[in-house]
């Protein structure tokens, strides 16, 4: 069986489609456990049944090659091993359901006969009745993946929404960070302001107490002489 699920080796989505797969193999596994202990009308039953079920893992199989080529190369490698050992044990699991497939005496129990002409009619009705079970099968999958087209759709249009609210809420923030720029330019420059009327009016002291001091001393020596 394929190594446990690793979902830093994949994408979502292929980890999705891996998980997928090992509950389809698993289901696989057990009808054909069942189909050894049947025949006749039973038997053909369960073996349609698990040809429905393999079809439905080399589907998921095939989705698991598409999807592995979005993994990074970093990790990719495991991925394949993954892919490599679901693909081996399809494999088995195919030729174990062929062998049952074409044990005729299980399959048609007291009906079996070596009639060449018996058989292919009834080889040609199980390939018929195959076949539009394959027929409903991939219509389904169909279906299957027009509705995910669609959940994807909504999904982008969703995050495109997102992405023009993210962008307006940064263009506003950007318009606000220039407003405060601009008020702490004003701040800077009334500050200097204050700062050169301060140091003007120190002067304008300054010079007023120089002159009270020359007069006092000039009306000190007028005294005096």
């Amino acid at each position: 069986m394929a190594n446990p699920l690793d979902t830093d080796a994949g994408s979502e989505l292929f980890s999705s489609y891996e998980a997928e797969l090992k509950l389809v193999q698993a289901d696989l596994n057990q009808k054909l456990d069942q189909i050894s202990e049947l025949s006749g009308e039973p038997r053909k039953s369960a073996i349609r049944l698990a040809e429905r079920t393999l079809d439905e893992a080399n589907e998921l199989l095939g989705q698991l090659r598409i999807e592995k080529q979005n993994i990074p190369s970093a990790t990719r490698s495991k991925a394949n091993q993954r892919f490599r050992n679901f693909e081996s044990d399809i494999d088995a699991q195919k030729r174990k359901l062929k062998t049952m497939s074409d044990d005729r005496k299980a399959l048609f129990g007291n009906r079996y006969s070596d009639n060449p002409d018996h058989d292919q009619q009834l080889e040609q009705r199980q390939q018929l009745l195959s076949g539009t079970e394959r027929l409903d099968r991939s219509s389904q999958r169909l279906r299957d993946s027009q509705r995910i087209a669609n959940e994807t759709e909504d999904i982008g249009r969703d995050t495109l929404a997102d992405l023009q609210l993210q962008r307006e809420t940064i263009q506003h923030t950007r318009m606000n960070m220039l407003e405060s720029e601009g008020y702490v330019d004003r701040s800077v420059k009334t500050l200097r302001g204050m700062a050169r009327r301060m140091a003007t009016n120190r002067i304008i002291t300054v010079a007023i107490i120089t002159v009270l001091v020359l007069l006092i001393f000039a009306v000190i020596y007028s005294k005096f002489h």
